[in-house]
């Protein structure tokens, strides 16, 4: 993962180290990955960490444990504490206190070994932040609750924001027996005239997540918005205070970047505009609450960075906002684009280019038909039953599509699949299994689907006409004959072909020119408000620069369109 190897992880090997702990860096000394080699037993630790971090203190803690050692480590300030309540509850009390300066745990006594125990996980108050945020926004309604919500008085510091900012919030605390966290119910209203805050350095560690959210709301308060102490998030997925700074920017806010924060200056002018994630979950979701508020039009790179902590989040983002389960008003990762055209047009290279060039997702429709067969010839389906298969039956084989920072991936259970998907076998089976009503509705759901946040190029044969017939912008590549052949050849074998074998492939061309458009279920046409582009004459480059232009001059869902 690209964003845990941009961490600096001294911070944390340096105490283990000091503990007796051996580390070989694979790359880059200090960063992922890195080889742990056992030796000595550990050895007790005193430590002072530079940073509040709930992450350092519990693997630290967590050591103390394993090795049976004492652990002494003093935060500049109080972090996160649901290990040292875990670890009480497990028979590991930890002491906690404030000697002066900073925070100091203690670990003394570890037990040879931690007692079981039966834990109900309370809601996340850093995902529940997004909806009370949206709500307080005027973006849900007049107000929302949210029962269940995990109250942990060190987690808590973003509604002590809401507050300032003039939020009118109520908060309902219950203690159950037995319960190592507090849980309760948050209940927000709608602020018709919020104000702007100051959030400084001790309070950062208790909302260290829900900055970008505070913020955001900076947007949209009178007056100023300082977050100050906390240069902690330039080392979170992104730099979060550069990815802010530049993003706000990017959708008409005015903001200030310092080295350890931000300031926010409020407005009610529409935002409008592009957001670049850099794959970071906290951004996406932030500036999707801002672009669901009326009169904003924002988009979004990378949408599904938001299932590392919040699958379904756009979804109930949606719901939440009154629109249904889609994202069809203010937040959209870009123009659906479709690429459509015979054998032999260039549509995969092109289209998987044009994505790249655009910050869109290339969607393989064939892959996904490739990983159906691959599906079926594990199952052990005989070949000459496919067709008899019904929709249900298909669907229970458990291939889907699975979002990366560039496209797609098939995915077969929890598997994903490779090369398999480009076997002999694979490829003489697909086109037929292709052709299939059955199978063709199956994965119509699953391209739908991942186009339901935009951000796409989908290439085929049926793109524009059937599988998105509402896309942005249509494309219908067309080329000669032979220069079809050529090409094909060219890609096959890696040389250039000789005017027989260009002649015999044409031959094959056409025949299945012939029969894509004559039959029966989703035939080769051209779609309607399709741009045609005849690529005879054009190389590689000129294709793509084509379709590029075309995409930017016809979307205008981002105000002048991706990129």
């Amino acid at each position: 993962d690209e964003s845990l190897r941009a961490r600096p992880m001294t911070r944390i090997t340096d105490p283990l180290g000091a503990m007796g702990a051996t580390f070989r860096w694979m790359g880059d000394p200090g960063r992922l990955p890195v080889r742990i080699q056992s030796g000595e037993p550990l050895r007790p630790l005193d430590w002072s960490s530079p940073v509040a971090s709930a992450q350092v203190k519990s693997a630290l803690l967590l050591a103390g444990v394993t090795g049976g050692v004492f652990v002494l480590l003093t935060e500049p300030r109080r972090s996160r504490d649901h290990t040292e309540r875990l670890l009480a509850q497990m028979g590991a009390p930890v002491i906690s206190h404030a000697p002066g300066r900073g925070w100091r745990v203690e670990l003394r006594d570890p037990p040879e070994r931690l007692a079981p125990l039966d834990f109900r996980i309370p809601g996340d108050i850093s995902s529940a932040a997004f909806l009370l945020t949206l709500t307080a926004l005027g973006g849900a309604g007049t107000g929302i609750e949210i029962p269940d919500v995990g109250l942990n008085p060190t987690r808590t510091g973003f509604l002590d924001v809401l507050r300032r900012m003039g939020v009118p919030m109520s908060i309902g605390v219950e203690n159950p027996e037995g319960e190592t966290e507090p849980v309760g119910t948050i209940s927000v209203a709608r602020c018709d005239a919020l104000r702007g805050a100051d959030v400084g350095s001790a309070e950062v560690p208790g909302l260290i997540d829900e900055l970008p959210l505070v913020a955001v709301m900076g947007t949209r308060a009178e007056g100023l918005t300082r977050i100050t102490g906390a240069f902690e998030l330039r080392h979170k997925e992104s730099d979060r205070i550069r990815a802010m700074v530049e993003n706000l920017r990017a959708v008409g806010a005015s903001v200030e970047e310092m080295e350890d924060g931000l300031v926010v200056e409020g407005s009610d002018a529409p935002l409008v505009g592009h957001v670049r994630t850099l794959g970071d979950h906290r951004i996406a979701m932030a500036f999707g609450v801002l672009g669901q508020l009326p009169g904003n039009q924002i988009t979004i790179d990378e949408p599904a960075s938001a299932d590392v902590s919040f699958p379904g989040f756009w979804t109930l983002l949606a719901t939440a906002a009154g629109k249904g389960s889609t994202m069809s008003q203010g937040v959209r990762a870009g123009p659906v684009v479709t690429i459509d055209g015979p054998a032999g047009s260039g549509k995969s290279t092109t289209a998987r280019e044009v994505a790249r060039r655009l910050g869109l997702r290339h969607l393989d429709s064939g892959a996904l038909y490739r990983g159906l067969t691959v599906a079926l010839l594990e199952a052990g389906w005989p070949e000459d039953h496919w067709s008899e298969l019904s929709e249900e039956e298909l669907a229970s084989l458990g291939l889907s599509l699975g979002s990366t920072e560039i496209g797609f991936e098939v995915r077969l259970g929890d598997r994903v699949l490779g090369p398999e998907l480009r076997t002999e076998q694979v490829t003489n089976l697909a086109s037929p299994l292709a052709r299939l009503g059955a199978v063709r509705a199956v994965l119509l759901g699953v391209q739908r689907d991942a186009a339901r946040m935009g951000g796409l190029v989908a290439d085929g044969r049926d793109m524009g006409t059937v599988v998105f017939p509402d896309a942005d912008v249509k494309v219908f590549l067309v080329a000669e004959l032979g220069e079809r052949a050529r090409r094909r050849l060219l890609e096959r074998t890696g040389r250039p072909p000789p005017p027989d074998e260009v002649s015999t492939e044409a031959e094959i061309i056409a025949a299945r020119d012939k029969r894509d458009s004559e039959r029966r279920i989703s035939p080769l046409r051209r779609p309607d408000e399709a741009a045609d582009l005849d690529t005879t004459g054009m190389d590689f480059e000129e294709q793509v620069e084509a379709i590029v232009s075309m995409v930017r001059s016809r979307w205008t869902g981002s105000g002048g369109g991706p990129g």
